[in-house]
C-alpha cells in the first residue's frame, strides 16, 4: 500500500501481538465489545463467526483466513524494473484491446483475471530469461518472480482496463452530436473523470481498507489465485489430504475451458436454456414469463458459467448477500412486475415485459434525431408531436430500485454505521485491531499531499474543459457531481466491502442533472459520469489498497496512477484511430460489427432525459392548469426550477389527465420506501438479533441492479450454485476451495471465449461454421420465436399506436 520501501526487516515477520493474549486477558470468553474490537466491527456483522473466532495472530473472519497470509516478508522484491516494465505494458495493451472491441458487437473483453493469468507467465519468463545487469544501480533480475511483483503488475494490468467512461462522452459527442474537439479536452475529459476519485482513496482507506471488517470478498479470490500460483504455504490452506490447490486449480481451469466450447459456440441453446419457451415459441404470455431474452426467466436453468457469473462470482459473494438480492428479485420481477405488467401498467402490454431500449408509441425503438434541434438541443415542438417516450415495465423497476437505493443507503449508513464512521475517524491506521493492518503499519503511508494535488489537479483538468469548449455544463454542476460522488463513497464502500455489490449513482445523477439542466444532454453526459464514475474510481482504488493490504503489496498509489495515465491515454488514441479509418464507424449497417451498442445506448440516455424533464414541465402547466414558471437563480446560474409545483398534485399523479406522467410520479415514491425501509429491520433486530442477515436493505434494492440487461437467468442460478455451495462449505478449508475454484471457473470461461472468438468468429468476418455449426437446430432454437424477437402481448397493426392522445 506503500510507496517507499520498508526498512529493512527479517525474512518472517509474524505479527507480534498475540490475539490469544488478547483472549486470555478478556477472560477466555469474549463479551460483545471484545469481539468488535478484535473484528473492528462496531456493527452486527453478517460476516463474522463469533463462534469461530481465532485468536492465532489471524484475522477473525473465515473468509480472509481461507485466502490471505498472516506472514510477511519485507525483503520481497516488489518495485522492480521488470515490474513496472510489464505493468506499463500490459497498461497499454490490455486496454487498447478492449477499447478496440468496446465498439463491436458481438464483443469481448480482456477481463482482470486474465491479466492476473498472464501476467504470471511472463513474470516467470523475465526472471528466467532476462540478465542480471544494473541500471541506475538497480537490478534487471534480482531473482525469481514474486507474489509481490506479480501483485504490483497485476493491479497496473486491470485498473484501467475497461473502456474509460467519458471515452463514451467523446463517442457520443461525435456520433449524435457531430462535435469533434481536439485531443487536448478528451485527453483533459478522460484524465479529470478517471483520477480525481483516486483522491479521496487518502481518506477512504481509514474506513474501508484498515478496518477487518471491510473484508471486499472478490479480493478474496484474487488472493487465492495468487497464493495458488505461487504455491504461498499460510495457515487457512489446512493439513487436509487429497490433490494440491495447485492441481485443482488446474482440473477447474481445463474443465471450464473445455466445457465453454459446448453453450459458447458449439450447442448456445446449453447458455439460453428456456426450455419452456421452446415448447410453444410464439406464445406471447409464455415468452413474457420463461424467455431469457425479453422475458422474466422463470426457465431458470442454465449451462454457462459466463451467465452464472455475469454479475459476479457466486461463490465470492456471502451467501446471505446472494439469499438477500434473491429474495428482492422473487419479490420485484417475479411478483411485482407480471402483476404490473400484466394489468397493462404504464402500457406495459404493449411491448414486451424485459427490454433495455426505449420505445415510442408505435412499439418501436424510440427515434431520438427526431426531436432534436440543429444545436443537439430538445425540440419540444418535435417532441409533442412525434411521441412520448415508454419503457418496459422491468426498465420501470429497475428505474425505482434505483432511487430507493440512493435513499436506502444513506439511512442504512446512519443507523448501523454511524458508530463504525465515527471510530474509524478517530483511530490511526497503526491501531487497527487487524493483524494484516499491523503487518502493513511497518512500511511507509503515502503522504496525504498527494492526494490533495492529484484532486486539484484534476480538479482544475474538469473547470478547463467544461469552459474552454461549449460544453452547456456550469462550473456548479460540476462541484455538485462530485459533491454527489464524495457523499456516498464512504456509505456505499462499506456495503460493497462486506457484501460485494455496489450502489450505483448512474440513474440518480441522470434524475437530478435532468431536472436542474432540461435539454443540455452533453452537459448531463457530463455530470452523471463526473457524479458516477468518481465515486466507482475511487473504489476501485480503494480495492486495489485492500488487495495490497492482504498480499503486503508496495507502490499502491503510484502504480495506480501511472497505469490509469497510461491506459486512458491509449484507450483515446486507438478510439480516434477507429473513427478515423474504420469506414461507416458505429452505423448499423457496419460491415465489421464496429456498430457502437454502448455509445447508442449512452447518447440515447443523454436524449431521454432531457426529453422527459422538459415534458414533465409542460405537462405539469397542463394538467393543473397553472402556469409553473422556470426561474434562474444567481446562485445556481442556469439551474431551472419548479418552485409552484403542488406536492400533493405531483405524488397523486393527476390520474384524471391521461398522460404518462404517472410513472414517473409512481416511480418518486421509491425515495420515500428506500429511506423508510431500512428503519424496519433495525427496529426489529434489537429484539431479534438474527435478523442481521436481513438488514442490508440497500442489497436488496440494489442486487438486481444490472436488470435489463441482465435477466433471471443471471440471478436464479446464481443464486443457487452461491446458496448451495455455502451450506455444502465447512470451516475456512472449504472457503479457501470455493475461492480457488471460483478463481478457476473464471479463468477458464474468459480464455475460452477469447480463444473461441480469435479464432472461430473473428477471422473471415464471422464466416467460420456459418453454413453448419451455426445454423443446428441448438444453436437456432432459442432465437426463434417470440422470446427473441421482443413480441409484446398485445402487438399493434400497421398505423396503429398507444398511450395517451396527447403528452
Amino acid at each position: 500500500m506503500t510507496d517507499a520501501a520498508p526498512n529493512p526487516k527479517p525474512a518472517l515477520v509474524m505479527d507480534m501481538i498475540s490475539d490469544t493474549k488478547f483472549a486470555d486477558e478478556a477472560g477466555g470468553v469474549l463479551g460483545e465489545e471484545q469481539i468488535a474490537q478484535l473484528a473492528g466491527a462496531n456493527f452486527d456483522d453478517p460476516n463474522l463467526d463469533k463462534e469461530q473466532i481465532a485468536f492465532d495472530d489471524e484475522s477473525p473472519y473465515p473468509e480472509v483466513r481461507s485466502a490471505v497470509a498472516n506472514t510477511d516478508d519485507p525483503d520481497m522484491p516488489c518495485q522492480t524494473i521488470r515490474s513496472w516494465i510489464i505493468g506499463v505494458a500490459w497498461a497499454i495493451i490490455i486496454p487498447g484491446l478492449n477499447q478496440f472491441f468496446f465498439f463491436r458487437f458481438p464483443s469481448v473483453t480482456v477481463t482482470g483475471i486474465v491479466a492476473q493469468l498472464l501476467s504470471f507467465p511472463v513474470g516467470k519468463a523475465a526472471a528466467a530469461w532476462l540478465p542480471n545487469w544494473k541500471i541506475f544501480g538497480y537490478s534487471l533480475n534480482p531473482g525469481p518472480f514474486t507474489v509481490k511483483e506479480h501483485v504490483l503488475i497485476t493491479i497496473m494490468a486491470t485498473v484501467g482496463y475497461q473502456s474509460a467512461y467519458a471515452t463514451d462522452i467523446i463517442a457520443v459527442q461525435r456520433v449524435y452530436y457531430n462535435q469533434i474537439y481536439n485531443f487536448s479536452y478528451q485527453w483533459f475529459v478522460v484524465m479529470s473523470t478517471q483520477l480525481i476519485g483516486f483522491s479521496i482513496g487518502g481518506v477512504a482507506r481509514r474506513f474501508l481498507v484498515a478496518p477487518p471488517s471491510m473484508i471486499w470478498p472478490i479480493n478474496l479470490v484474487n488472493c487465492a489465485l495468487f497464493n495458488t500460483l505461487h504455491s504461498q504455504q499460510y495457515a487457512g490452506i489446512g493439513s487436509r489430504g487429497g490433490i494440491s490447490r495447485e492441481r485443482f486449480f488446474i482440473y477447474g481451469f481445463l474443465g471450464s475451458f473445455f466445457w465453454y466450447f459446448f453453450p459458447g459456440y458449439l450447442f448456445q441453446a446449453l447458455s439460453y436454456f428456456s426450455w419452456v419457451t421452446w415448447i410453444r415459441p410464439q406464445n406471447t404470455t409464455i415468452s413474457q414469463l420463461f424467455g431469457y431474452f425479453h422475458g422474466m426467466g422463470m426457465s431458470v436453468i442454465t449451462f454457462d458459467w459466463s451467465q452464472i457469473a455475469y454479475i459476479g462470482s457466486p461463490l465470492a459473494t456471502p451467501w446471505w448477500a446472494e439469499a438477500n438480492i434473491f429474495a428482492g428479485f422473487v419479490f420485484f420481477f417475479w411478483f411485482l412486475t407480471p402483476v404490473l405488467h400484466f394489468t397493462n401498467t404504464w402500457f406495459g402490454e404493449y411491448m414486451p415485459i424485459s427490454s433495455r431500449i426505449s420505445y415510442d408509441n408505435t412499439g418501436n425503438t424510440y427515434n431520438v434525431t427526431r426531436i432534436l434541434n440543429a444545436d443537439s438541443t430538445i425540440n419540444l415542438e418535435e417532441y409533442h408531436k412525434y411521441s412520448p417516450l415508454f419503457l418496459s415495465t422491468t426498465f420501470a423497476i429497475s428505474y425505482g430500485l434505483s432511487f430507493a437505493s440512493i435513499t436506502a443507503t444513506l439511512m442504512h449508513a446512519l443507523l448501523f454505521f454511524r458508530k463504525q464512521i465515527w471510530t474509524q475517524s478517530r483511530r490511526a491506521l497503526h491501531e487497527q485491531p487487524d493483524v494484516h493492518a499491523r503487518l502493513m503499519s511497518r512500511y511507509p503511508q503515502v503522504p496525504e499531499w498527494w492526494y490533495i494535488c492529484v484532486f486539484l489537479s484534476m480538479f482544475a483538468l474538469g473547470i478547463i474543459s467544461i469552459e474552454v469548449w461549449p460544453s452547456e455544463m456550469p462550473v456548479w454542476a460540476f462541484v455538485l457531481a462530485l459533491a454527489i460522488a464524495f457523499t456516498y463513497i464512504i456509505p456505499i464502500g462499506m456495503i460493497q466491502a462486506i457484501t460485494n455489490q455496489q450502489v450505483g449513482l448512474n440513474v440518480i445523477t441522470e434524475l437530478i442533472i435532468g431536472y436542474a439542466l432540461p435539454g443540455r444532454p452533453v452537459a448531463m453526459m457530463m455530470f452523471k459520469t463526473w457524479g458516477y464514475i468518481t465515486m466507482a474510481q475511487a473504489l476501485s482504488f480503494t480495492s486495489d489498497f485492500k488487495l495490497g493490504h492482504y498480499m503486503k503489496g508496495q507502490a499502491m498509489f503510484s502504480s495506480q496512477v501511472l497505469a490509469t495515465i497510461v491506459a486512458g491515454t491509449v484507450q483515446l488514441g486507438v478510439q480516434a484511430w477507429m473513427f478515423t479509418n474504420i469506414p461507416g464507424m458505429c452505423s448499423t449497417d457496419q460491415p465489421d460489427g464496429f456498430i457502437c451498442p454502448s455509445t447508442e445506448v449512452f447518447g440515447t440516455a443523454s436524449i431521454i432525459w432531457g426529453a422527459h424533464i422538459c415534458s414533465l414541465g409542460q405537462s405539469l402547466d397542463s394538467i393543473f392548469n397553472r402556469r409553473c414558471y422556470w426561474t434562474r437563480t444567481p446562485i445556481l446560474k442556469g439551474a431551472n426550477i419548479l418552485p409552484c409545483v403542488s406536492g400533493v398534485h405531483m405524488l397523486l399523479g393527476a390520474p384524471q389527465h391521461p398522460t404518462h406522467l404517472p410513472l414517473l410520479i409512481a416511480l418518486v415514491f421509491f425515495f420515500l420506501i428506500g429511506a423508510v425501509a431500512p428503519v424496519i429491520p433495525f427496529i426489529l433486530g434489537k429484539k431479534y438479533p438474527s435478523l442481521k442477515y436481513v438488514n442490508y436493505v440497500p442489497v436488496i434494492f440494489n442486487g438486481t441492479g444490472l436488470i435489463p440487461p441482465a435477466t433471471a437467468i443471471n440471478y436464479v442460478p446464481w443464486a443457487g450454485v452461491g446458496l448451495s455451495s455455502s451450506s455444502s462449505s465447512d470451516g475456512a478449508t472449504s472457503r479457501g476451495g470455493q475461492n480457488v475454484l471460483s478463481a478457476a471457473l473464471d479463468s477458464g470461461v474468459a480464455i475460452s471465449i477469447l480463444f473461441i472468438f480469435f479464432t472461430l468468429q473473428f477471422p473471415k468476418n464471422g464466416t467460420i461454421g456459418a453454413n453448419n455449426i451455426a445454423k443446428w437446430w441448438g444453436n437456432t432454437v432459442m432465437t426463434e420465436g417470440a422470446d427473441f424477437a421482443g413480441t409484446p402481448v398485445r402487438p399493434l397493426a400497421p398505423g396503429q399506436t398507444f398511450g395517451p392522445s396527447s403528452w
